[in-house]
Parts: structure tokens; C-alpha cells; sequence
């Protein structure tokens, strides 16, 4: 997988690195369960997911990444993160991944 975490281009100041910040949701094969999270690498860390270093989600390894959001900074990435947290699984977070 590409590393999608940096940008380039004019609207980056001509050409300059700029990092990228992403609100993530996965889903475990295994339980059907979701995980809501925010990260800066998003392919290491839905890696890091399914190696079992995470304790919240060794559980429900295999987990696959199922919707994702870009911002420009951690702080609008965490603050979308818990705002996911918030809808608790309830109509808000049913349409944000799309089940009916």
C-alpha cells in the first residue's frame, strides 16, 4: 500500500512536505465489532491493529479498514474521532459507514 500521509503541490507552499492526519473506523472480521480511531500513517497503523500490540483490539484481529477522513491537523482529526465516538453506534455512525 502507498503511504498516503503526505500532500505535495502548490497549495502546500510550491512543493513543500506537508503531513496529513486521518480519523479511521475498522472493522473485526472476526467480531463484527468497529474501532474508531486517529493516526498520521494510517497503513501502520491499521498494521499495528492486526499484529496484537494493541491491547483495545487484539481481540478482534483480523480488522479491516472500512472509512477513513484526511485533515490537515492531529488536533481536527482527534476532535473528529471522539465526535465518531459520541454517536455510539446509533444513526449517525449507521450512515457515516453506510448500513442500513
Amino acid at each position: 500500500m502507498a503511504d498516503h500521509r503526505f500532500q505535495w503541490g502548490p497549495a502546500f507552499g510550491g512543493g513543500r512536505l506537508k503531513i496529513m492526519y486521518y480519523t479511521y473506523i475498522l472493522k473485526s472480521e472476526k467480531t463484527g465489532k468497529y474501532y474508531t480511531g486517529s493516526t498520521e500513517n494510517i497503513n501502520e497503523r491499521v498494521k499495528r491493529h492486526n499484529s496484537g500490540k494493541n491491547k483495545s483490539t487484539k481481540i478482534g484481529i483480523p480488522w479491516i479498514l472500512i472509512y477513513q477522513e484526511e485533515f490537515n491537523t492531529e488536533q481536527e482529526a482527534y476532535k473528529r474521532e471522539f465526535q465518531i465516538k459520541r454517536y455510539k453506534g446509533g444513526e449517525a455512525f449507521k450512515k457515516l459507514i453506510k448500513i442500513k
